[in-house]
Order: C-alpha cells, then structure tokens, then sequence
C-alpha cells in the first residue's frame, strides 16, 4: 500500500485532481523501479515556501519546489513535496503553458528528486527534463 496525501496552507487551493495525480505518481515509482511508500503534497504561498527555504536550506530566494527526502532504504520513496501554488501561476504565465501542466511538471521534478535525482549539473539537469518531459506525457486527463 502506498499514500499520496495532499495539504493546503490555503484552504481554497483546489486546482487539481488528485486521482490523476496519485496514478501518475504511482506510474513514476513503478517505471523508476522504487517503492512508493508515501508522498505528502504541500500546496503553499510564496512567503511559506521563501520561510522554508531560508530555514532549512539557508537560501533567500522563491522557489517553486522544495523536497524533503525521509526514506531510510534506496528502494523506497518517501518524502515531503512543498510547492509554492504562486510560483506554479507564475512560470505557467512565463512558460506560456497551463497551470494544470505546471504543476504537474513540478509535482513530477519533487518526485524524480525523492527518487533521487538531482539538477546541480548541466548533465544531471538535462536528465531531469528528460525524465520529467516523459512522466508528464502519461498524464492522463478526463
């Protein structure tokens, strides 16, 4: 059994599904040959993520997705998804995309980080958008 559980700082956020969600989520883990064992999604306003960011990884800049790993086996994804809901507004408008597919895009960045990724490097950068671009095309809408 797995859980993907969702949490909002603002109780009006509803702006996404997540039966669809949790099935892509579960198709990541699947395909990345990791067990899910949970994912807590933490919708948020910029000033709680920028206060996260300074606290816990002394950075003072927004950010739209931050990641706290907890699992104690390799094999296991378990962790903390925070998503800053204004910058998912903000880079749909920048990138010309729908919300909806942004925030897919940065559920699925917080996930290929649980499983381990990373996006310091050029290399692993591109890595990262490729894994990302492919997840986000199993997304499935109504």
């Amino acid at each position: 059994m797995y859980l993907t559980n969702f949490f909002s700082e603002k109780k009006d956020f509803k702006g996404y599904n997540k039966k669809r969600i949790r099935s892509l989520i579960k198709e990541i883990s699947k395909l990345e040959r990791k067990k899910l064992v949970f994912i807590n999604c933490i919708f948020c306003s910029d000033n709680y993520l920028l206060e996260i960011n300074k606290k816990y990884l002394q950075h003072n800049d927004y950010t739209d997705v931050i990641t706290f790993d907890h699992k104690e086996s390799a094999e296991n994804i378990e962790g903390d998804i925070y998503i800053s809901i204004d910058r998912v507004k903000e880079n749909a408008k920048k990138y010309k995309e729908n919300e909806e597919k942004e925030l897919i895009r940065v559920i699925t960045h917080g996930t290929l980080h649980l499983i381990g990724y990373k996006d310091k490097t050029k290399k692993e950068k591109d890595i990262m958008t490729q894994k990302e671009n492919k997840y986000i095309s199993l997304y499935k809408k109504p």
